[in-house]
């Protein structure tokens, strides 16, 4: 039986900056003596755009645009029913405490979500995401990272079978329906996870969180115009939150 989350995950994987200008490269030297000119169009587009995600002006508007378009949470005078974290990764490991398995992403989630239990300790907290190839759900390593941080352990509700956003979404929607609750997620990841739990008829507070780009207009140095690495990553990532957003209108447009 075909499976189609694994191989929406190939695809996506396919289709991330870096693999494009490996395929294109690939081809390039492959085609190099039968077709000359492909050859060489091939390898130039390949170090075109590799260099394009690599620089910071670029990467920056385009991470920029999705960050902006929710603002960082702020304490109100209303009660808080829920705090949903949305999964990402961690790493198992018995030498180290739950905090450092955690990946960076997961890591600022748990933060952000620690500090919003902070303003609002009426509130239950739901961590979210699957084991995938690890012995422990990312909802439970959540779990136990944010009780390490000093949160109760009766008040942290797991979700541990979601395998992406719009599962998520999917399952704590009834539970958070006609509620109060915030959603913590990184920022880039923000928009799209709000469409999804906005498709199940549930509105979240967003609390988003890991933000890339911290001074867009802000005064640069020399180095800021120059390809980087971390800016390649910045792009894959705003790149990959892109793709997931045409997928999203594709399926509102044929539903």
């Amino acid at each position: 039986m075909l499976d189609v989350f694994l191989l929406k995950k190939i695809l996506t994987v396919l289709l991330m900056p870096i693999n494009i200008v490996i395929i294109l490269l690939l081809t390039g030297l492959i085609f190099k003596k039968c077709k000359a000119k492909f050859s060489t169009n091939n390898i130039k587009i390949a170090v075109i755009l590799l260099v394009i995600c690599s620089l910071a002006p670029i990467s920056d508007r385009l991470m920029h645009t999705l960050e902006s378009t929710h603002p960082t949470y702020s304490k109100t005078t209303k009660q808080i029913d829920y705090i949903v974290v949305l999964g990402c990764r961690h790493t198992s490991s018995s030498f180290m405490p739950a905090t450092s398995e955690l990946a960076t992403c997961s890591l600022q989630r748990t933060v952000e979500a620690f500090r919003l239990f902070k303003l609002h300790p009426e509130a239950r907290m739901i961590t979210s995401g699957h084991a995938f190839n690890d012995k422990v759900s990312n909802a439970a390593k959540v779990k136990e990272a944010l009780v390490l941080l000093g949160v109760p352990e009766q008040k942290i509700i797991q979700e541990n079978f979601a395998k992406d956003t719009e599962e998520e979404a999917q399952l704590i929607a009834p539970r958070i329906q006609e509620t109060s609750a915030i959603l913590v997620t990184n920022a880039s990841h923000m928009p799209r996870a709000i469409n999804y739990f906005n498709s199940q008829n549930v509105y979240p507070i967003a609390a988003p969180t890991g933000f890339w780009v911290k001074n867009l207009t802000g005064d640069k140095g020399w180095r800021h115009y120059f390809p980087s690495t971390l800016k390649l990553q910045q792009t894959s990532i705003a790149w990959y939150e892109y793709l997931g957003l045409t997928v999203q209108w594709l399926k509102a447009l044929f539903a």
